[in-house]
C-alpha cells in the first residue's frame, strides 16, 4: 500500500482564486485610509506631485491645523458634545419606544408604526426647511436656547429616529417575555421593568445602535451646516469643509485633521465591535 505521509493536500482552483479576489477587496478597501495617514505626513506640494510614501511634514501640519485662528480644537469639543448627548438621548427615546411598540398591544399599534416606517423613506434634505421654520421661530420666542445657532438645534432631530426604533422594536421580540410577567407578578411597574431589567439584558443592542448614532452624529454635515451659523459653534466636518474650500488649501493640514476626525469613531467601533455584531444579528444575553 503507497505511504500518503508525503502526499500534499491538492488546493482547489476555487480557493486559490477566492484568497486572491479577498486579498484585492482588501487592499482595495485598506489604500484610502492609508493614502490619507500619508498625505497627514507630506506637504502640499509633495501630495500635489502625487506622493505615495511617507513624507517628515507631519507635526507641521498638525501645528498648522491646531492653530487658534482656524478654530479645530473648538470644533472637536462641539462634535464630542453634540455626539454624546444625541446617543444618550437617542438610545434612551428610542429603545423605550421600540419597548413600547412590542411589549403593548394595541388596536392601532402596526398601524402606526408602518407609518413610522414609511417615514425612512423621505429625504432629510425634504425635511430641512419645515426644521429651519420651526427652530427659527423657536430662536425668536422664549426658546432661544433651542433655537437655531445651539447645539440643541442639531440634538433634537436626531434624539429618536424611525430606524433606531425599527432596530430596538425587532431585538425586543427576542427579549425572554417570561421576565417581564414574572417582574408585573412580584410588583415591579413598567419604568422599574424597563431600567433594571430590560436595558441590561439588551446591552449588546445598545452598543450596536451606540456606535451607528455615534457616527452618524459625529460626522453629520448637511443639518448643522444649516443650524449652526456662528464660527465658534461649527463642528469638525464643517472645519474641515471650510479648510477644503479655500483658494488654495493645504491638503496636508486637511488630511491630518481628518485623521484626527477619524479617530474617535474607529476607537469607538474597535472598543465594542463584539458588542455590536451581537446587537446587529439580534443577541440576546
Amino acid at each position: 500500500m503507497p505511504s500518503t505521509a508525503g502526499r500534499k493536500k491538492k488546493v482547489h482552483p476555487f480557493h486559490i482564486f477566492k484568497y486572491v479576489f479577498l486579498i484585492l477587496a482588501s487592499i482595495i478597501s485598506i489604500f484610502p485610509f492609508l493614502w490619507m495617514i500619508i498625505c497627514a505626513t507630506n506637504d502640499a506640494v509633495d501630495i500635489n506631485r502625487g506622493t505615495v510614501t511617507f513624507g517628515t511634514s507631519l507635526f507641521k501640519n498638525l501645528q498648522n491645523l491646531f492653530a487658534a485662528d482656524r478654530g479645530f480644537l473648538k470644533a472637536l469639543g462641539n462634535s464630542a458634545i453634540i455626539a454624546v448627548i444625541t446617543t444618550v438621548l437617542a438610545l434612551l427615546v428610542s429603545s423605550a419606544a421600540g419597548y413600547g411598540f412590542e411589549m403593548f398591544r394595541t388596536k392601532n399599534r402596526d398601524r402606526v408604526f408602518n407609518f413610522l416606517l414609511l417615514s425612512m423613506m423621505i429625504p432629510f434634505a425634504t425635511l430641512m426647511i419645515p426644521l429651519f421654520r420651526i427652530f427659527g421661530k423657536l430662536s425668536d420666542s422664549g426658546l432661544s436656547f433651542m433655537g437655531l445657532n445651539t447645539f440643541a438645534a442639531v440634538i433634537i432631530p436626531a434624539i429618536s429616529t424611525a430606524f433606531l426604533i425599527f432596530f430596538f422594536r425587532q431585538n425586543t421580540k427576542s427579549f425572554p417575555k417570561d421576565i417581564i410577567e414574572a417582574a408585573r407578578l412580584d410588583g415591579l411597574n413598567e419604568l422599574q421593568i424597563f431600567f433594571r431589567m430590560y436595558m441590561p439584558v439588551m446591552k449588546s443592542s445598545y452598543a450596536a445602535a451606540a456606535i451607528i448614532t455615534f457616527m452618524n452624529s459625529w460626522n453629520n454635515y448637511l443639518w448643522p451646516l444649516v443650524a449652526l451659523q456662528s464660527p465658534e459653534k461649527k463642528t469638525v466636518p464643517l472645519i474641515l469643509s471650510t479648510m477644503g474650500a479655500s483658494y488654495n488649501p493645504d491638503y496636508g493640514m486637511i488630511m491630518a485633521g481628518i485623521v484626527i476626525a477619524t479617530l474617535p469613531t474607529a476607537l469607538i467601533f474597535f472598543l465594542m465591535q463584539k458588542q455590536f455584531v451581537q446587537g446587529m444579528i439580534g443577541s440576546v444575553k
